[in-house]
C-alpha cells in the first residue's frame, strides 16, 4: 500500500480506534496494521504508542517480541521452517541448509525478486509428522528435500 505520510498517520490512527473498545487492544492493532501494510512500519509504532498512551519502546518491544510481526515488507510468498527440537531430529535442518541454498538467502531475508521471504518459526503443531513447513497459508509435514523445491516452484511461478 503506497500511501502518502500523512494518509498513512491517518490510516493508522483509524485502524487504533477501531479497536481502542478492546480490552488490550495492542495485539489486534498490530494485527490490523500488518494484515493492511504488510508489516508494521516504524510511523505505526509512534502513532499507536501516542493513541494509547505507551512509551515507543513499549510498542517496539511487543513488535520484536513476537516472531509473526514484520518490520519491513515481506516478499508475495513467505515461506516458514519449523525450527523446533522435533522437527530438527527428524532432518529440519537439512531443509533449512536446502531453502537457503535453494533461495540464494537466510531467515529474515527476501529473494531479489521479492517472490519468497524465509521464515523461521518454532513449531507449525505437525509434530508428528517432521519437519513441517507453511507456505502461505498451508501448512505441510514430512517436507524433504523434493518436497521443499515443489514447494519453492509454486511459489516462484
Amino acid at each position: 500500500m503506497h500511501l502518502a505520510s500523512a494518509e498513512r498517520a491517518a490510516r493508522f490512527r483509524d485502524i487504533v480506534k477501531a479497536h481502542t473498545h478492546l480490552e488490550g487492544p495492542l495485539l489486534p492493532i498490530l494485527h490490523a496494521i500488518q494484515a493492511e501494510f504488510g508489516y508494521v512500519p516504524d510511523e505505526a509504532k509512534l502513532v499507536i504508542a501516542a493513541e494509547l498512551n505507551l512509551s515507543r519502546a513499549e510498542v517496539h518491544g511487543v513488535v520484536t517480541f513476537y516472531h509473526d510481526f514484520r518490520n519491513h515488507p515481506a516478499g508475495r510468498h513467505v515461506l516458514k521452517l519449523c525450527r523446533a527440537e522435533a522437527c530438527q531430529a527428524m532432518g529440519g535442518d537439512r531443509v533449512a541448509e536446502s531453502a537457503r541454498q535453494m533461495l540464494g538467502i537466510d531467515f529474515h531475508q527476501t529473494t531479489p525478486d521479492g517472490r519468497v521471504t524465509l521464515e523461521p518459526v518454532y513449531c507449525l503443531g505437525l509434530c508428528a509428522c517432521a519437519p513441517a513447513a507453511m507456505l502461505g497459508d498451508r501448512v505441510y509435514g514430512r517436507v524433504d528435500n523434493h518436497r521443499l523445491a515443489d514447494l519453492l516452484e509454486e511459489a516462484c511461478r
